[in-house]
């Protein structure tokens, strides 16, 4: 992140627009207010009809669209993304189009926040199940609100819930979007940008690239909300300045991403991390929460390490017992962003080039809670908000917890590009080193008192 902040601090009124990002849409077509009938046989869009099919499921996917999902999406006016083929459309994204926050202000509904927004949106998030209808409402507005939202820049954190299928994913997962909302309210074209493994092939074809937001909820095998629910903060903005410096940021964090100068290595550089690091990195005040064993966590290695029964495994176990928490759980981080924004909306001090944008130029700050969508999959739940609460999730006997493997996809050596630095070392390599010389030097300097 040290490119990115010299990057920024370098522009400290207004960072240039970069290069416009590569966005995967993988379909050609689009219908608007589209209506299906149910069971779906055919698609209906701008007063013509077209047979409906739908993309496969790619192998690993182990849920689908069915027929509960077709009865849902019958009584909605939709946009479908996919391919036509003469009368024929092949459709790869479904996206009600009544999942919007515009172009009208919306009512301001403020939480029971208490000294925090984040114990408020806590308990929003916590208590409404996962099929629960679609929301939208102001947090928060500047006195006087504008009554029309049309053309507003929006800044926000997009979090994921827990799978209700997958014993791996109870912690969720955690993005950044930018956009600006649409003459009719639209947030369907705004950017998500989502960090994810390069080196397994995710089965649902998930993309570690800026997706168009209703490619990354609504894409029918990567989207998020066909296995989970899912809430998002945004600040809405009088200027677009901060959304043009957060995403032309991202373009260079992905550069390095990409070409593996940036690893993804789930306790410490992940889609939580390498998120919060950016938003710092361009200064926005993030709080941090701390690790959640500290000091003492190298003595704790011999037991992970006879718990697990493998070295390897105790490492990575104590990388996620002294991640900073902002920096690993996804619900922790967006609860600490939110406090950050609320802070600087109500007129908190901002010392860095982003925080000050956002305290300039923003206008509302906007809860939105988007729905999973009913298919054969199980229903997701909240994401948990600590390590032990991850514990508590799983499975006691470990032969009935529910892990989807996945085959590795190695990055060709070839492709490596010269100037790559050396990966930083992870935590537990300082632990098992200072267990090795330890014992070593406890040992000298019992001999050396005797031979005196």
């Amino acid at each position: 992140m040290h490119d990115v902040r010299r990057w920024s601090d370098a522009h400290p009124s207004r960072a240039p627009a970069d290069l416009p990002p590569l966005v995967w849409i993988a379909a050609p077509d689009a219908l608007r207010h589209a209506r299906i009938d149910a069971p779906p046989r055919t698609i209906a869009a701008g007063g013509r009809s077209f047979a409906l099919d739908v993309v496969a499921p790619l192998p690993l996917n182990r849920a689908w669209i069915d027929a509960r999902s077709w009865a849902w999406f019958s009584e909605h006016a939709f946009v479908a993304r996919g391919s036509r083929d003469g009368e024929r459309f092949v459709a790869r994204t479904l996206w009600p189009e009544a999942f919007r926050i515009g172009p009208s202000a919306l009512p301001l509904r403020p939480l029971d926040a208490g000294a925090t927004l984040s114990t408020g949106l806590r308990a929003w998030i916590q208590r409404t199940p996962a099929d629960a209808p679609y929301e939208a409402f102001a947090l928060w507005q500047r006195e006087p609100a504008a009554s029309d939202w049309t053309g507003k820049a929006a800044i926000g954190v997009v979090l994921n819930g827990a799978q209700g299928d997958d014993d791996e994913a109870h912690a969720g997962h955690f993005s950044l979007v930018t956009g600006r909302i649409a003459d009719d309210g639209s947030i369907a074209p705004w950017l998500v940008d989502n960090f994810y493994s390069l080196d397994i092939e995710s089965e649902k074809g998930i993309l570690a690239a800026p997706v168009t937001l209703d490619n990354h909820f609504a894409d029918l095998n990567a989207g998020q909300s066909w296995y989970r629910p899912s809430w998002l903060l945004v600040a809405l903005l009088d200027d677009d300045r901060s959304a043009v410096r957060v995403q032309s940021a991202l373009g260079r964090v992905y550069r390095q991403f990409w070409r593996h100068q940036l690893g993804y290595y789930h306790p410490t550089d992940n889609c939580t991390s390498i998120a919060v690091d950016t938003l710092r990195a361009l200064g926005l005040e993030v709080p941090a929460r701390g690790p959640t064993v500290g000091a003492v966590a190298p003595l704790l290695l011999p037991f992970l390490a006879w718990r697990e029964r493998s070295l390897r495994e105790a490492r990575v176990a104590y990388d996620y017992l002294v991640a900073e928490r902002t920096r690993l759980l996804p619900a922790v981080a967006f609860e600490a962003v939110a406090d950050a924004l609320w802070r600087l909306v109500q007129g908190g001090a901002a010392r860095g080039a982003l925080g000050r944008e956002i305290a300039r130029d923003a206008v509302a700050l906007v809860a939105i809670r988007v729905p999973q969508f009913p298919s054969s999959r199980a229903w997701g739940d909240a994401p948990v908000v600590s390590l032990d609460h991850y514990r508590r999730r799983l499975p006691a006997d470990r032969a009935q917890r529910k892990i989807v493997p996945v085959p590795a996809r190695s990055f060709p050596d070839e492709l490596r590009d010269d100037d790559l630095l050396p990966p930083l070392p992870h935590p537990s390599d300082r632990a098992v080193r200072l267990w090795r010389v330890g014992p070593l030097a406890l040992a000298a300097a019992g001999l050396i008192a005797l031979l005196r």
